[in-house]
């Protein structure tokens, strides 16, 4: 089933969703789901071209809440299923379930994993796992000797993204028109009236705003001041690197957040330093190649070394080829999802997901086609816009 791309800009639709990553994929399936005529607006020649393909490509219930838990959940239930939600088999996510591995080589680290733990099993997280150092070596040979815990969850994993993105696409059959940018908005006595783009404007009384970095600097056309910073990211890709254990998990340093996973026949390599400065949305993210260095030297703080010790191996043979994928978390106060409806009637918001969009989206998403449907009211909804922000206690990645 092929995505319906049209090429002239319908004169009005039930809901624009503006945004053609992951999140505007996902509102735009659920959102047909509902009943609405939906048309998605793309600025760029191609679907799924900004932030989605620059992500981890995983999903993971280890949450410090139960409300993540619980979405993620349903997201990633669909995901398991997702061929057949979609009526679509064009896109396959390739869904592997070798886990996410939090690991530490500190003793005050290591009881507030055990604690976290705990407190996710009082959630109902009943298969996360807490590792003692012998648990660890039996386990994950790779690991240092180092390492005195870990967290584990065998159900964690990953998936095609950019699979995820079109197959959401392709399966809602809304209609879809890239190289159109949406510029701003019409609103009258009601609400929304319109949704001005670059090729025209198109008449809707129901809009979602799912443009990733560029959704806070769109809304604020119509008035809507979104509490979201944009945070700059990088994913190291190496292609093909024998070293990498095919079978590991997502495998995360807990002291510091630099993380990596198997990826392709290789491994995709992360690390967003928490004290990066927020900065402007930006089309094109320049590659931080002293962020670069930083993660793969081995002497580096955050150095992928320090707890998978293979990696020094990777750094001092130098054989093979690494690629940089730029792109920029769309960050909330307190690394939530923002969705919703704005101050302004019609209008709603998809964004803030603080990198964990892809694994939020199915649930986010259906639960935003709700609330814009009113069957679901705005105070069930503890992503809203309008809710209190507060600090998280554990989660930092």
């Amino acid at each position: 089933m092929p995505v319906r791309y049209i090429d002239h800009l319908p004169r009005s639709a039930d809901l624009v969703v503006i945004g053609g990553g992951v999140l505007g994929a996902a509102t735009a399936f659920y959102a047909v789901r509902a009943g609405f005529d939906v048309v998605v607006l793309e600025r760029r020649p191609a679907l799924c071209t900004l932030t989605t393909p620059a992500s981890t490509g995983a999903f993971r219930l280890q949450f410090d809440n139960p409300e993540e838990i619980e979405v993620v959940r349903e997201s990633v239930d669909m995901f398991l299923a997702f061929n057949e939600v979609t009526s679509q088999d064009e896109y396959q996510l390739n869904v592997k379930q070798q886990g996410y591995l939090w690991v530490t080589l500190h003793e005050e680290r290591a009881e507030r994993a055990r604690q976290l733990v705990e407190r996710q099993r009082s959630w109902g997280l009943e298969d996360v796992e807490w590792l003692d150092e012998a648990q660890i070596r039996d386990a994950f040979p790779y690991l240092t000797p180092r390492a005195i815990a870990a967290r584990f969850r065998r159900g964690d994993g990953f998936l095609d993204p950019r699979a995820l993105t079109m197959g959401f696409v392709a399966g809602s059959r809304a209609g879809v028109v890239v190289d159109c940018g949406a510029i701003g908005f019409e609103v009258d006595g009601e609400g929304l009236a319109g949704v001005r783009t670059g090729r025209g404007t198109i008449s809707t009384r129901a809009a979602v705003i799912a443009c990733g970095p560029f959704t806070a600097k769109l809304a604020l056309t119509a008035g809507v001041d979104l509490p979201v910073r944009m945070v700059a990211r990088q994913k190291i890709v190496f292609p093909h690197l024998p070293e990498v254990p095919a079978w590991a998990p997502m495998t995360i340093d807990d002291d510091t957040g630099a993380h990596w996973r198997p990826f392709l026949r290789g491994a995709a390599v992360l690390f967003t330093d928490p004290d990066t400065p927020p900065g402007p949305p930006l089309e094109n993210v320049p590659v931080d190649h002293d962020g670069v260095f930083r993660v793969l030297r081995p002497e580096g703080d955050v150095s992928v070394a320090r707890i998978s010790p293979f990696w020094r191996d990777v750094w001092s043979r130098n054989a093979h080829t690494w690629i940089v994928h730029t792109g920029q978390y769309t960050m909330s106060p307190d690394k939530r999802p923002l969705a919703g409806g704005t101050e302004v009637p019609g209008l709603f918001v998809n964004s803030g997901d603080s990198g964990h969009g892809v694994m939020t989206s199915a649930a986010i998403a259906r639960r935003l086609a709700d609330i814009v449907a009113g069957s679901l009211p705005e105070e069930r909804n503890p992503f809203r816009l309008s809710r209190a922000f507060e600090a998280r206690e554990f989660d930092v990645l």
